[in-house]
């Protein structure tokens, strides 16, 4: 037999374990008094953490299913699913798989993956606000709490831990932890008093102390055709950028006209500014050719066009397409510009990042790469089109097809493959990502503009009451990743959750 470890025996006391005579009692018991609601969602979608340091990751993409949080990308084959592999917004899943997530990140996770989040450490609550979180989300089935605990509070073994709870008995004041160490310890009651004195064991990695976090479904659906990313490290520098430095240099330059405002931003932009936001595209794999678009794809992507129409009918785009025309035909070195429009390279590089998508592993892993590309302009509904960016990708063992679906616009119907000159850029372009960005930054970013004429000119261009509703809520979700991303980069995430993260 091959050295390990097969389980281990739970402590009992503290824990009672699930599956006992006495675990059973109490589970009837609670069922009875109305606090098992949130179990059956949740037990539907209970899984194992796949490695060691994953339980943060686990649980939250246990309770994102359970919530039907529709995550928007597919996990694999046709299927859009949470699966730990595809949270990764916020923390390297190599890092995450070394040394684990604290508490903060997973906060930052649950927020880009979609979900509403009321974080809480112990040392910002009570042990009854805590018991009357956990009752609240035990007597429905729209929230769910996940605890931060340390494992030698309860007698266990190992130290930071993470898990869904999974109900609540009155009479006992006991929690069910759904334990996603499964191959560790069973579900478990323990006493609430006791997690919550687990929960205020320091994390030594961030000097905080540990806590608990409720995730309920947004009021709202995440973006629909643009996010930030924070994968590569460069978004640090880019989000204090636009967050810090856009209102200093506003406020210490004499600008004139709205050009100006916009050279003034442009110019300094970071260089790689191009990767911190992106567009939302729907990634699937192709089958013996066949690019016909399924009715639900139809749906996504036809909302997808009427957010770009949207963002292309403000003024500001009008402004922001003038500007980086100028700046194109004087030859000016813009960050934004600074990448070839090439084609074949964007082309292929999308349907990369779309196979690291379906195969479920991170799009900085560079496995894959892309043999052949084409492009192909289909009708959706009417006369919408929908661009097919279609690849032939190989990482070594095998080849995959690849299609990664765009909304279209000002484009033809037609084909154009990588061996043709003719290419078409098809690519999310630099003028409505810019203008999308420029609406998300908050309100009192251009306060400090000393020409009133100008301030008034640009707060009435990037007011969020005067757009459409499908982009404000598009503007409000960008802007709320802004701010979270500023936290994060200020380590506020994981120093300052006093107030309820939604």
């Amino acid at each position: 037999m091959e050295n390990g470890f097969y389980k281990r025996p739970l402590p009992s006391p503290p824990a009672i374990d699930f599956h006992s005579s006495q675990g059973k009692k109490l589970f009837i018991e609670a069922i009875q008094s109305g606090t098992m609601e949130g179990f059956y969602r949740l037990i539907s979608f209970f899984q194992t953490q796949s490695e060691p340091a994953y339980c943060g990751l686990a649980s939250l993409s246990m309770v994102l299913n359970a919530l039907a949080i529709d995550p928007g990308r597919k996990w694999k084959g046709p299927w859009r699913w949470f699966d730990e592999s595809m949270l990764d917004c916020c923390e390297p899943l190599e890092k995450v798989k070394a040394i684990g997530i604290s508490f903060g990140k997973l906060v930052c996770l649950a927020h880009c993956a979609g979900a509403k989040v009321e974080a809480f450490r112990t040392n910002q609550s009570t042990l009854e606000d805590f018991r009357k979180h956990v009752m609240r989300c035990s007597v429905s089935d729209n929230c769910h709490v996940i605890s931060s605990y340390d494992r030698s509070a309860l007698k266990q073994t190992g130290s930071g831990h993470f898990s869904p709870i999974g109900g609540y008995h009155v009479g006992r004041d006991m929690a069910l932890v759904l334990d996603v160490a499964r191959f560790k310890y069973p579900p478990h009651w323990v006493p609430l008093s006791l997690l919550w004195e687990a929960m205020g064991y320091v994390d030594k990695s961030t000097g905080q102390q540990r806590g608990f976090m409720l995730i309920s479904r947004p009021h709202r659906e995440p973006g629909l055709l643009y996010t930030l990313s924070c994968k590569n490290e460069s978004w640090v520098g880019i989000a204090k950028y636009l967050m810090d430095d856009v209102p200093v240099l506003l406020k210490s330059a004499d600008v004139k006209d709205i050009e100006k405002v916009l050279s003034l931003i442009v110019t300094s932009l970071p260089s790689n500014f191009g990767e911190f936001i992106k567009w939302i595209a729907e990634v699937r794999r192709r089958e013996d050719g066949d690019q016909r678009l399924s009715p639900e794809e139809k749906a996504r992507v036809t909302v997808k066009e009427e957010v770009l129409k949207q963002v292309q009918e403000t003024g500001l785009f009008k402004h922001v397409s003038a500007f980086l025309s100028s700046a194109n035909s004087c030859c000016r070195n813009l960050p934004l510009l600074s990448h070839q429009d090439n084609f074949p390279d964007i082309a292929a590089s999308v349907c990369c990042q779309g196979a690291e998508i379906l195969a479920g592993i991170s799009s900085a892993s560079g496995e894959y790469c892309c043999r052949e590309t084409c492009i192909n302009c289909l009708k959706a509904n009417g006369d919408n089109l929908v661009t097919v960016v279609s690849g032939t990708v190989v990482n070594g063992k095998s080849e995959h097809g690849v299609d990664v679906l765009f909304p279209s616009s000002q484009m033809k119907p037609g084909c154009c493959c990588s061996a043709s000159s003719n290419y078409i850029g098809i690519h999310p372009a630099s003028n409505d990502v810019l203008t999308a960005l420029l609406l998300a930054l908050p309100p009192e970013t251009w306060s400090g503009i000393k020409n009133e004429n100008v301030l008034l000119e640009i707060s009435s261009l990037v007011l969020t009451e005067n757009l459409p509703t499908l982009l404000q809520e598009e503007v409000l979700h960008l802007r709320r990743q802004l701010h979270l991303l500023k936290r994060c980069q200020e380590n506020k995430v994981d120093v300052d959750l006093g107030a309820p993260m939604s």
